[in-house]
Formats: structure tokens, C-alpha cells, sequence
């Protein structure tokens, strides 16, 4: 017999056959393999599921989380975005309900498996992916475990897809969802959540808010700490409490945004997502009030054997004749959590011309930033800055301080004008940050904008007046977002510094500055630019709290 193909015993008609029947066997493995059986064979999107193993689910969401975060290399835990609650599923198995379009690939769970993990809302889902996007800092509080269920309660397996029972079982959960809290691994319970009213929506969920559209509102919470109490860490000349002011309703206002409301401030809270980090206020006397404020803010205004002074680890120590230190810095033991301030007017380092001369001038590098920044700021987690009521002709020769740039007395006649002068020096030392932040992508920057002044019918020197003790039905709301500081908010464009606006929402408290009231008799001049405490710089630590619950900007393409 001839052999009509390459193989003894088969005609070429045969192996063709054969051959056609490998290949195509081959296909359908293959297509097994890159896809899952429900994709090759399509199900009702209602019953669709994924079915993980038990070693991923020991510990329910807690060991997911918690895989995912060893496998990850930043020190912060993945998110999830919702935790519902979930029935008891077989022994070695549960189940997790996923979009349609975002299947997990069967052949393998990553490590870090809660970023590709989402849940629906609802059966109705549109399919619309929850993004997971990881918080700043993170919490020491555990995810919740999952609520144990009756063996009635437990899934039916069938060819490895979800029973009738499952099914019907899903419209109860999504229901649950709704009424139970969500991001509980964002620190914040549904109990701790502020209230959100109808029409808005919280900041954790839509992760955007712009603060500075709002207005002012009465709160019966308000003010946090008492004045009288916090005397620790504020300093008598800003507590009006201890003056002769007879008018505290200034005390009794929050800013509330018009699109989402803003979390409360709960000093445990704050402690807990600033674990092991350290908060730095740079800046002039205002960024002083903000950390005062801070401190009150944290510790209720109460004293606490927790908090221990560590300025000398940062060199902030009083010298022989002054008068203060040039900053302080405390430390939280429990958490680790230190929160400091120095004292820099201008941003910009400042030299001695002649160090033997206690009476030499100084040069002012316009170009270069605060040596207390660069030589500290690998030790910071969140810097906040500010400059600006230094900036006048008046505080530079009071100061003896000469304008430097590039290492040489400036001789650019467009830089003599000193709103041309604090341009340089912010948009210097934002540069120079945005360039650190390479090294330390997990630091967060802020650069607060002015605080503002109302003197009325003059300046400090000249009979200015801030007599305003109510605030005024007419003007508590800002309805639009404007260019508040110039110099500060074109700085931070195009880079990973953040800009802290308070400009606005505190334009509108002419009523809660220090005005006229004071320990020491004040000769009938008042003060219209620092503000009492508790007051208007409680809101700007609150605003920066809100900040720090969102995720990090990315660096724009946008240039300066």
C-alpha cells in the first residue's frame, strides 16, 4: 500500500484532518487559558462573580488589605472603597462582587489585589468603576470583619457560579451598602462622617471640592477649645477670652462649602493619619496663630503629660537675649506626631553681613529658601508656608535687611518693588520644593495665601479702626473663586505644592481680629491684622485637614 502522506498509514486527506482538529484544539485551550470560563460563555450579568481562594480570604478584608500593603512599596495601606457586608461563603472561598468590565485574570491574584478590586453599589450598577485612590496618611485602626451568618445564610455553589438563593441575597447587601459607612479604612466612620445635607455630597466620596466657595455658618460645636484653657500652647495677647473684649459671637462660626461638606475636626483623628509624621509651620506671626491654633485644636486646649517639648532637636532654643525662641516643636508620644513652627517673615534665608557686629545689617537672599527648610526638610511630612505681611519698606529697614540675589546686593530695578521682591522669593522656594519632592513624593506642601487686613479709616499707625464685632448677614459667603494672592497662587501652577486658600473665606471676619482689646494698654491703636483664638485660624487648620484627606496632586504640564 502507498503511503500518501508523511506519516506511515495515513493518506494526506487524513493528517490534513488531524492537523485541523490540533489546531483548533489548541485555539479553545489556549482561549481557556487567556480568558475565564465566563467570559468564553457569557452569563447574566446579575449572577456574575469572582470566586477567590481561601488563602487570600483568611482574615476577610483585613488580610487583603493587609496583603496588599506588604506588597506594595509606600508605607501607606491600600483603600477600598467600600466594605460591605459580605455572606459567609464556603469554607475556602468568598465572594466579591465586581464590574463587568473589570474581570480579575483566573490564572493569578496579585499581591496588591484591592487596586483592581471595586465593588458595585447596587444592582443596577451602572458598571461605573469606584477609583481607588490611596489617602495620605494612614490609620491604625483595623477594617471591620465581616458579621458571622447563619448556615442558611451561606452561598450555593453551582458550576461555579452563584445559586438562585446568592442571587436574590444581593439586592438585601447592595441595601446595606447604601445605610452602612463606606471608606472605613479613610479613618472617618459614617459616624465621623459629617452630616450631608441634600443636594451635596461628602469630600471622601467625590475626592474634589473647592473650599473657598461658601459661607460662614452658625455651630452650636463651636469653638473647639476654650481660650481660657488652652494656655499652654497659646500665647495671652492672641486669647481675647483673657481680655476685656464682651463679645464672643465671633467664637460661633465654621465655613461651610457649597458642594460638599467638610469633616470635623477631631484631634484623634488628626493624630491618628499623622502617625509618625511631623507637621512644620514656616512662616511669619500668622503662621505662628496657625500652629498655636493647631495645638489647641489637637489637645482640646487642655495640657497633657503626652506632649513633650522637643525643640531642642531642631535647634530651637532661646538664645542668650532674646526675647523667644525662634520657633517650637512638640511632640505627641502616643503617635508620634510632632507638629513645630519657625519663625521665617520672609521665606528666604537671611545673613549676617558682618557676624562680629551686633549692629550689621543683613542680606536677604531673595533666590535662595529659609535655612531651616533646607537643612530640615527631609524630617518633615507636611510643610505649610506663608510670607507676606513683612513685605513693606517699614519691617526691611526696621530689620536692616538688604536685597540679595544671586549672591550679590540686587541691582534689578524690577525687583526693588517689593510685591516684585515676595514674587521672586515664593516663586524661588516653590521651585526649589517641587524639585525635593522628587526625593520625598509622599510629603505634602502648602503654600498658604495672605491673611488679610481690615483696617478701616487708616493703617496701624495712622487710626485705623476694626470696631465690627458682628458678622455682617450681607457679607458671610464667597461665590466665587478668585485670585486671592497673585504671587502665591501662580507659584504652586504647574508644580506638587499645594495652595492653602484662606484669603477669601477670611476677608469676610472683620469682626473676630484683635481690634482694640488687648492685656497691655495699646496707647488707642488696634490691631487688624492678627486674629483672636479660637477664631479664624481654627478654620484654616481645618481646611488644610480637608486637603490632607485628598489625594496628592500630580505635577502639571502647565509652566510657571
Amino acid at each position: 500500500m502507498k503511503n500518501g502522506g508523511s506519516l506511515p498509514g495515513l493518506r494526506g486527506k487524513q493528517v490534513s484532518i488531524v492537523l485541523i482538529a490540533l489546531i483548533c484544539t489548541t485555539f479553545i485551550f489556549w482561549g481557556l487559558e487567556r480568558a475565564p470560563f465566563l467570559i468564553v460563555f457569557p452569563v447574566d450579568e446579575s449572577v456574575r462573580r469572582l470566586i477567590l481562594p481561601g488563602y487570600l480570604q483568611e482574615n476577610r478584608l483585613e488580610t487583603l488589605s493587609s496583603a496588599a500593603w506588604a506588597g506594595s512599596s509606600s508605607d501607606t495601606p491600600p483603600i477600598m472603597e467600600s466594605t460591605p457586608s459580605l455572606p459567609t461563603g464556603e469554607p475556602d472561598s468568598f465572594i466579591i462582587s465586581i464590574p463587568s468590565k473589570e474581570l480579575l485574570p483566573m490564572s493569578g491574584i496579585p499581591s496588591n489585589v484591592t487596586k483592581y478590586l471595586s465593588v458595585e453599589n447596587s444592582p443596577s450598577s451602572s458598571g461605573e468603576k469606584l477609583i481607588d485612590e490611596k489617602l495620605p496618611f494612614s490609620t491604625a485602626e483595623e477594617l471591620p470583619t465581616e458579621n458571622s451568618h447563619s448556615s442558611s445564610d451561606k452561598d450555593i455553589m453551582v458550576g461555579g457560579l452563584i445559586s438562585p438563593e446568592a442571587h436574590n441575597m444581593k439586592s438585601s447587601l447592595a441595601e446595606k451598602e447604601k445605610s452602612s459607612a463606606i471608606e472605613k479604612s479613610s479613618d472617618i466612620t459614617s459616624e465621623e462622617l459629617p452630616p450631608t445635607k441634600d443636594g451635596k455630597s461628602s469630600s471622601f466620596e467625590k475626592k474634589v471640592c473647592d473650599y473657598t466657595v461658601g459661607k460662614w455658618v452658625q455651630d452650636s460645636r463651636k469653638p473647639i477649645y476654650s481660650g481660657k484653657m488652652c494656655q499652654r500652647w497659646l500665647s495671652g495677647m492672641w486669647a481675647c477670652r483673657l481680655t476685656q473684649r464682651p463679645d464672643f459671637s465671633y467664637e460661633k462660626y465654621r465655613w461651610q462649602a457649597d458642594n460638599c461638606d467638610m469633616p470635623h475636626f477631631e484631634g484623634r483623628h488628626f493624630l491618628t493619619r499623622m502617625q509618625n509624621k511631623t507637621l512644620a509651620f514656616i512662616g511669619d506671626s500668622l503662621g505662628r496663630q496657625q500652629f498655636q491654633s493647631m495645638m489647641c485644636l489637637i489637645t482640646g486646649g487642655k495640657d497633657s503629660r503626652n506632649v513633650q517639648d522637643v525643640g531642642k532637636e531642631y535647634g530651637l532654643v532661646r538664645a542668650r537675649g532674646a526675647i523667644r525662641p525662634d520657633g517650637w516643636a512638640y511632640r505627641f508620644r502616643k503617635t508620634n506626631t510632632t507638629v513645630l513652627y519657625y519663625w521665617s517673615a520672609s521665606l528666604c534665608e537671611i545673613e549676617p553681613l558682618n557676624p562680629g557686629n551686633p549692629s550689621t545689617g543683613f542680606a536677604m537672599h531673595l533666590d535662595r529658601p529659609a535655612w531651616f527648610l533646607r537643612t530640615n526638610l527631609h524630617r518633615f511630612d507636611v510643610v505649610v508656608l506663608n510670607t507676606g505681611h513683612h513685605w513693606n519698606r517699614g519691617k526691611l529697614n526696621a530689620n536692616r535687611w538688604n536685597m540679595y540675589v544671586n549672591g550679590q546686593p540686587n541691582n534689578n530695578r524690577m525687583v526693588r518693588d517689593l510685591q516684585s521682591a515676595r514674587n521672586l522669593t515664593v516663586h524661588s522656594v516653590v521651585r526649589w520644593l517641587d524639585k525635593q519632592l522628587d526625593k520625598y513624593p509622599n510629603m505634602r506642601v502648602f503654600m498658604r495665601t495672605l491673611s488679610p487686613r481690615h483696617f478701616f479709616n487708616g493703617d496701624w499707625n495712622s487710626g485705623g479702626r476694626c470696631d465690627n464685632t458682628k458678622l455682617l448677614s450681607g457679607s458671610r459667603s464667597v461665590s466665587h473663586n478668585r485670585a486671592n494672592d497673585p504671587a502665591a497662587e501662580s507659584a504652586v501652577q504647574g508644580t506638587r505644592v499645594e495652595n492653602l486658600d484662606i484669603t477669601g473665606i477670611s476677608e469676610l471676619r472683620d469682626d473676630a481680629h484683635l481690634s482694640k482689646y488687648s492685656l497691655k494698654s495699646n496707647n488707642g491703636s488696634q490691631d487688624c491684622l492678627h486674629w483672636c483664638l479660637p477664631g479664624v485660624p481654627d478654620t484654616w487648620n481645618e481646611l488644610l485637614f480637608a486637603q490632607l484627606l485628598l489625594p496628592q496632586p500630580k505635577k502639571l504640564s502647565a509652566q510657571i
